[in-house]
């Protein structure tokens, strides 16, 4: 792929396995907005970033300033996952296995973003026995209130110190719901430095996943997606309603399988690429049952 600025905007051409209504509406993430067929606006890394897919090109732009290079190449690169060869990823997790070839091949498009740890934390919590509608509107009414304002358009996600300033009243009234204790709990867990909220953090898998267990309301499955979305922990498999049902129907004969044991056969099959399978059967799952990212996780 290629990238080229013009009047403010990256353009990018040459690209493959690059959806972003794919990206966006496969349930990793929250805060986006669709403008039009293959138009959106999303908020992450601290800035509003408006993104229009044609056949040929994706464009990228700030709507109230330009759009560098050098800042495209730093922040959202990474971000969208750019530099990944996610054909090679599907031709690995594919082989001999007719039920991925067909979930890979119902949306090729999907990258795995590389999002903020403490932002996952919090909206994985929110997710719990919620629909991505709600979920979207709590994030949006806890970032209005308590996150600073960025240009025109949004309001970045809190840190661990400005949500420190809600009560769980303050939650409650923002619909968040029983939801509203265990955010409390995170975010006194997380500002005492009871786990790292960078991407980079050299702490084992395992002992992350121990230390988000030790989060209130946090069970595995959540767990397993704050690894995944929020630390790029790919070897990471989260077994929820529509993973569970897919591993079960196609894998398991139909039978009632247990998550542990759904986890231990996805970490043997696909290793360190299980959360890419993962997404894929979510997402081939979900919208099958003509969910069209109305439910979420």
């Amino acid at each position: 792929m290629c990238f080229e600025q013009i009047d403010g905007k990256i353009i990018m051409r040459g690209f493959s396995n690059f959806s972003i209504e794919e990206i966006l509406e496969c349930g990793q993430c929250f805060r986006f907005e669709r403008l039009a067929a293959g138009h959106y606006a999303i908020v992450a890394l601290g800035e509003v970033l408006r993104i229009k897919q044609t056949a040929d090109t994706v464009a990228f732009w700030h709507p109230d300033k330009p759009l560098e290079m050098g800042d495209f190449m730093s922040k959202w690169v990474p971000y969208f996952d750019l530099e990944r060869d996610y054909a090679a990823i599907i031709t690995h997790i594919c082989d001999g296995d007719a039920v991925m070839a067909s979930a890979a091949a119902f949306a090729p498009g999907i990258r795995i973003l590389q999002q903020d740890p403490w932002e996952m934390l919090i909206s994985f919590i929110i997710s719990q026995n919620n629909r991505i509608p709600q979920i979207k509107k709590v994030i949006a009414a806890i970032c209005a209130q308590f996150g600073d304002q960025i240009g025109h358009d949004g309001n970045a996600f809190p840190t661990p110190t400005q949500l420190a300033r809600a009560t769980e009243a303050d939650l409650r009234a923002l619909k968040a719901g029983f939801r509203a204790a265990y955010i409390m709990d995170a975010t006194a867990k997380a500002s005492a430095g009871h786990l790292p909220l960078t991407r980079d953090t050299a702490m084992p898998t395992a002992d992350l996943r121990r230390a988000l267990l030790e989060i209130k309301g946090i069970g595995e499955k959540v767990a397993h997606c704050i690894l995944l979305f929020g630390y790029g922990r790919h070897d990471s498999f989260p077994v929820d309603t529509w993973v569970k049902k897919v591993m079960q129907q196609y894998y398991f004969g139909g039978g009632d399988i247990r998550s542990s044991e759904i986890q231990s056969f996805a970490t043997a099959k696909f290793g360190g690429y299980s959360g890419f399978a993962q997404q894929y059967l979510f997402h081939y799952m979900r919208m099958q049952n003509g969910q069209s990212g109305e439910n979420g996780r």
